[in-house]
């Protein structure tokens, strides 16, 4: 049962039992019988009940709840402050203007401090960034600062980001920080994911959860969850884009597809794939390093080791290699939005291999199986 069909049920009857009431005082002035005013004043005010009730109970209460979770916590601190002080003001200045008697004695005290409390929380809300800052500056915890550093940053993460995982290495890092939101339609993507029938994508749902959490435990960033939705966007990326729109923040992705057409809108996007390729080992040409072969190559007398990192490496005339470390020399490098790739040779092959390259390995879906 929900809320609102409850607010409506309560309404309903508490309107019904005021209806029937004032029935009953108004049937000399309608000139009806009283059981028919009663009855008649009782079904209208059912009716108004059922109708109006949740328009001044569940839905400002939502709205209010909905506006407090759009504020980041050092605005509510320092309007809440705010608030309270102009209280107290309003508090002090409630005695001597009681003094002066009559109606202005009588209402000038409620006033002043409602008229306080407005105008302290005002400004104390369009100054908090300056004030929070100035309280982090002077004795904050280690939290508060690093909070404080990007706290009017907010970044959405999307489903994809938080199935890979590596979004909270780099928030522990420090590269990532301030405000993390999470809406509601991509926590229940994930819940639906989590409950596949199928054990990898079951698997894959888990892990994002999981990953959610450890975000949630971090002392580096806040994490909050907002219900915000569009209801008329069916799809997951497009209502992303709509709310990075609506809140102007960035969005964390590694899905190429929502990149180009987030970016396409204008949207910020911070990808953990470039950001991965970013930081990779760079390697030139005439540069080597030892490499483990793991694998075969597509291509003929091609072997494949990987990097530390991830990065693969295509070993020309490594297929002999199988199993071994050898030391290779870097021939070239391909960089692709979905990874980097280095074309190896092994030592003391390069010069023959620099000289004859050819086009072998230039589609990376095609180098290795």
């Amino acid at each position: 049962m929900s809320i609102d069909f409850l607010s409506r049920m309560l309404g309903m009857s508490l309107f019904a039992i005021l209806g029937a009431r004032f029935g009953v005082e108004l049937s000399d002035a309608t000139r009806l019988s009283s059981p028919t005013s009663t009855l008649i004043f009782g079904l209208l005010g059912a009716l108004v009940g059922l109708i109006l009730t949740p328009w001044f109970t569940v839905r400002p209460v939502r709205s209010l709840s909905r506006a407090v979770n759009d504020l980041s916590i050092e605005v509510l601190a320092i309007t809440f402050a705010g608030v309270t002080l102009g209280l107290l003001i309003g508090l002090l200045l409630a005695y001597p203007l009681s003094l002066l008697g009559g109606s202005a004695g009588a209402l000038l005290p409620a006033t002043s401090s409602v008229i306080g409390a407005y105008i302290l929380g005002t400004t104390f809300a369009r100054r908090s960034r300056e004030m929070w800052d100035a309280l982090v500056t002077r004795g904050g915890s280690q939290r508060a600062r690093l909070l404080s550093l990007s706290a009017s940053r907010q970044v959405v993460v999307d489903t994809s980001a938080l199935i890979d995982g590596r979004i909270v290495g780099i928030v522990e890092s420090g590269f990532l920080s301030g405000t993390i939101i999470v809406p509601r339609f991509v926590l229940s993507e994930l819940h639906h994911i989590a409950d596949s029938s199928d054990a990898l994508r079951r698997n894959r749902g888990r892990r994002g959860l999981n990953k959610l959490n450890d975000l949630q435990r971090s002392d580096r960033v806040v994490v909050k969850i907002i219900e915000d939705d569009f209801e008329d966007i069916p799809q997951v990326d497009d209502k992303l884009v709509a709310l990075a729109q609506k809140i102007e923040a960035a969005i964390v992705t590694n899905d190429y597809n929502l990149n180009k057409v987030a970016s396409a809108q204008g949207v910020v996007i911070l990808n953990v794939n470039l950001l991965a390729n970013e930081v990779k080992s760079v390697y030139i040409p005439g540069e080597g390093f030892h490499l483990h072969v793991i694998q075969e190559g597509n291509q003929s007398n091609q072997g494949v080791g990987y990097l530390e990192d991830g990065t693969m490496v295509v070993v020309e005339h490594g297929r002999q290699h199988m199993d071994r470390t050898i030391r290779v020399v870097v021939t070239r490098l391909i960089n692709r939005d979905t990874g980097r790739i280095i074309f190896a040779v092994p030592e003391g092959m390069e010069r023959k291999n620099l000289a004859d390259t050819g086009d072998e390995g230039e589609d990376v879906s095609t180098t290795v199986s």
